[in-house]
């Protein structure tokens, strides 16, 4: 329990209040409200906190926080009226935990595509060189190397310090976590300290939430503008919204680059299905990753390495020994001499990526066949992009459901097919159905051809009528190559 006034401790408020009240826990969430709880009232994205503040004090909240009083006011009840209750969730909820976040070294990866990979290698990477540290990431959370399940690419602000707080106990050192558009707008990492920050990219995505594209970008900088002088901020200079991140930022400053001068800069020498032969800032390395994008993920990775104050050559050499994360040009070979690959590309650019990379890469004769969908009750804007970015690279497709959520299958099938031209409609085939449309795929592929499965890469359910069902694209392949 902590007294009232140790969660407020530094913020501001527009009333004075009982400090002295002990407080069993944080909740904004009005259904988990216990007796001795304080309730905070949240305006979500689709119900306002506020109106279930009776119903927090009939389950036994004995303080609630809002940025506007009730109409009735229960004299049992202490009242905390702040400008802003979805900021002060996060400050107070740093306060409830010790402010665990200032006792390690936190760094955020944002950026469109390339979160998980960049977090989970970072994780990796530190790991190897012999630091406890913690992840949390789309695909899974860890407190050093005990596994939580990832039900959010960015957990609310109360389970994030929870996470923290378990990290600090651990004995970590480090801890490296996705900072998705959504976390950033939704406050839930205020009251957080950061020691870095790392920029991938930019493209279209979450549209749906964000209305306009530049609402996205101004979530992701709002990020950068948060960070105080003495952490460091890492973009990618490449991405043409890579500098704006930059702008306004009190960090100290840093770029990575494929094509042009930057602090951290990468040559690709090789690249086949295999891995790579990189150099990077003029030392070679030899790394099992494909493709540009990948590249680029593990530049940001050495140079977050070098400046959390690990010697270079060391990074490379720790570097050159990590592997995919699952789900991210995951290549699978069959005995029938075709290969597929699955990936968890899910907007126009990072299909457009893995495409290109497998176009730069396959030799002779062999076709790319491409499976791929889009989700449903999300940007529908994207659904056409995406069939034409498939079409344009492919030589065949498969459109198919991804997670269709509450949307008929059919109709975000018909959605996308408003992307593919008359001349492109001879090579594709729409097939509902994600396993009967990556089997057909395997069942088409010769010797030599590549298979792309896009969309859902490390995730193992499909929801279908808002019903959880166990899926995994990469079973379903290995199941069709083992004859099941």
């Amino acid at each position: 329990m902590k007294k009232l006034s140790d969660l407020f401790k530094g913020l501001p408020t527009l009333n004075s209040f009982n400090g002295e009240l002990m407080i069993n826990k944080i909740v904004f969430d009005s259904r988990k409200v216990e007796q001795g709880d304080l309730f905070v009232a949240v305006k979500g994205t689709t119900t306002d906190g506020h109106a279930y503040i009776d119903t927090a004090i009939e389950l036994g909240a004995i303080a609630v926080v809002c940025h506007e009083f009730p109409k009735v006011i229960n004299s049992e009840v202490t009242y905390i009226l702040v400008t802003d209750s979805e900021a002060i969730l996060g400050e107070i909820a740093s306060n409830y935990y010790g402010n665990p976040s200032s006792q390690l070294k936190l760094v955020g990866v944002t950026g469109t595509n390339g979160k998980t990979t960049v977090a989970t290698l970072l994780y990796e990477l530190f790991m190897s060189l012999g630091y406890k540290c913690g992840l949390l990431s789309t695909v899974c959370n860890y407190v050093d190397m005990h596994k939580v399940e990832a039900t959010h690419t960015t957990p609310d602000a109360i389970q994030l310090n929870a996470l923290l707080s378990d990290m600090v106990e651990a004995g970590c050192s480090y801890a490296f976590m996705e900072v998705s558009s959504h976390a950033v707008s939704q406050k839930r990492i205020a009251g957080l300290s950061f020691a870095g920050a790392i920029f991938t990219n930019l493209t279209r995505d979450h549209l749906d939430y964000h209305g306009t594209f530049d609402n996205y970008i101004y979530a992701k900088k709002a990020f950068f503008d948060l960070l105080p002088k003495d952490a460091f901020a890492l973009t990618n200079s490449d991405d043409k919204n890579g500098m704006v991140m930059l702008q306004n930022c009190s960090a100290k400053k840093y770029t990575y680059s494929l094509r042009s001068m930057a602090d951290f800069k990468t040559r690709i020498l090789e690249n086949s299905f295999h891995g790579m032969l990189l150099t990077m800032n003029d030392r070679e390395i030899s790394v099992p990753f494909i493709g540009r994008f990948n590249a680029y993920n593990l530049t940001a990775v050495f140079g977050a390495g070098v400046l959390l104050g690990v010697d270079a050559d060391e990074v490379l050499q720790h570097i050159s020994g990590l592997q995919a994360v699952s789900g991210r040009f995951e290549t699978i070979a069959s005995p029938e001499g075709y290969i597929a690959i699955v990936d968890y590309a899910h907007t126009p650019d990072a299909l457009t990526n893995v495409i290109n990379t497998i176009n730069d890469i396959r030799e002779g004769a062999g076709e790319l066949i491409t499976v791929v969908g889009c989700g449903g009750n999300r940007d529908k804007g994207k659904r056409p992009i995406m069939a034409k970015e498939a079409v344009s690279g492919s030589n065949r497709v498969i459109l198919t459901s991804d997670n269709p959520r509450n949307e008929d299958p059919q109709e975000i099938l018909n959605d996308m097919l408003q992307g593919v031209d008359a001349a492109s409609r001879r090579k594709v085939l729409v097939i509902a159905d994600r396993k009967e449309a990556i089997r057909t795929a395997c069942t088409l592929a010769q010797r030599g051809d590549v298979i792309l499965v896009a969309g859902k890469g490390h995730e193992n359910y499909q929801i279908i009528n808002g019903v959880k069902n166990h899926f995994d694209d990469h079973e379903v392949i290995a199941d069709f190559i083992a004859g099941k």
